[in-house]
C-alpha cells in the first residue's frame, strides 16, 4: 500500500471564553476555532512498515516528553489489532507548545491516515472516542474543520459556513515553561464552574468576514493577560501585529504564545508576513488562510 500523507493543520482559537473551573480539573471553555489551510505539521504513514515514529523538521528537537503521535499509534494497535498500521514520519513544522494544537493536530492526522489506510475496517473503530482519549483538542482536530467547542473542548458544533480569514501567524520562539498552560489558566483564577452548565448559544451564521471579525472583537480571548504574564514576549508580538498596515484585528490563539493578525486580502497578509520576517528574523512567521 502506498504511503498516506496528512497535513496536521495549525488550530487557531478565534475566540476563547473561560466559564469556570470544573471539578475534574479542566476548565469550562467556549471557543470558536478555525484551521490554517496550508500551515501545519506533516504526518506520513507507511502501512506495513515497522511500527515506529520518526520525527524530522525544524522543530523536531523541541519535543519534550512523550510524543502524542506515538501514544496514538499504540492506542490504535490496542483498539483494533486488525488495523493495518506501520511506520510514521512526523515532519515538525509548527513550534512546540505554541497554542495552535500541534501535538493534538499531529495525533488527529495519524488517526485520519490510519482510517484512510483501512477503509474496510474504518466503521469498526470509534474514532471520536479514541480522539477524546488522547486529549481535549484532538476531537476537533480530527475533523479539521471550523467549529465552536465547549465543555473542556470535547463538545463540538461544526460551522461549515464560517467565512475565511486572511491571517499572519507569529510565534516569538520564546522559551516557555513545561506547565505553561496550567500557569496561564491558574493566572486567570477562574471561579468554580456551575454544573451542569446549560449549553451555550452557537454563534453565527456570519454574513461575511466583517461580521465574523465583529464577533471576535466582542468575545476576545480571556487568556491574553495571564498568557502575557507567563510569556512576556506575547505583548511585543501583539504590538507589532497591531502596528502592521492593514491589520484589522490581532488576537492570541489558545494560551499562546502564538498570536495572529487578520487582513482584508491575501496580498496584504503576504506583505505583512514579508515585513515581519525582515524585521524580526528571530520569530516564526507564516501567512495563511484560516478556514477549511
Amino acid at each position: 500500500m502506498p504511503a498516506i500523507t496528512e497535513l496536521a493543520s495549525a488550530k487557531v482559537n478565534l475566540t476563547l471564553k473561560v466559564r469556570g473551573r470544573r471539578p475534574d480539573g479542566y476548565h469550562a471553555i467556549e471557543s470558536l476555532i478555525a484551521f490554517a489551510a496550508d500551515v501545519g505539521d506533516v504526518v506520513r504513514l507507511e502501512p506495513g512498515a515497522e511500527q515506529a515514529v520518526r520525527v524530522t523538521g525544524p522543530f523536531a528537537g523541541a519535543i519534550v516528553g512523550p510524543n502524542l503521535v506515538a501514544t496514538a499509534l499504540a492506542r490504535l494497535a490496542d483498539a483494533s489489532p486488525q488495523l493495518a498500521l506501520g511506520g510514521v514520519t512526523l515532519e515538525k513544522r509548527l513550534p512546540v507548545a505554541a497554542g495552535i494544537g500541534g501535538g493534538s493536530a499531529d495525533a488527529a492526522a495519524l488517526l485520519r491516515a490510519v482510517r484512510r489506510a483501512n477503509p474496510a475496517l474504518a466503521g469498526t473503530v470509534d474514532w471520536a472516542a479514541l480522539a477524546a482519549s488522547l486529549g481535549a483538542d484532538v476531537p476537533v482536530c480530527l475533523e479539521v474543520a471550523s467549529a465552536f467547542v465547549w465543555g473542556a473542548g470535547e463538545r463540538i458544533a461544526a460551522l461549515p459556513g464560517l467565512p475565511r480569514l486572511h491571517a499572519v501567524l507569529v510565534n516569538p520562539l520564546a522559551a516557555v515553561p513545561a506547565d505553561k498552560t496550567a500557569q496561564v489558566f491558574g493566572g486567570l483564577a477562574a471561579p468554580p464552574a456551575t454544573a451542569p452548565a446549560p449549553p451555550p448559544a452557537i454563534p453565527g451564521p456570519f454574513a461575511d468576514a466583517a461580521a465574523l471579525l465583529g464577533y471576535m472583537r466582542a468575545e476576545g480571548n480571556d487568556l491574553v493577560t495571564p498568557a502575557a504574564e507567563v510569556v512576556p514576549q506575547i505583548a511585543s508580538v501583539q504590538a507589532a501585529l497591531s502596528a502592521l498596515p492593514g491589520c484589522l484585528y490581532a488576537g492570541l490563539s489558545g494560551a499562546g504564545p502564538t498570536s495572529y493578525a487578520i487582513f482584508a486580502t491575501a496580498q496584504e497578509a503576504g506583505a505583512a508576513a514579508v515585513a515581519l520576517c525582515r524585521d524580526r528574523p528571530d520569530w516564526w512567521v507564516e501567512a495563511s488562510v484560516l478556514g477549511r
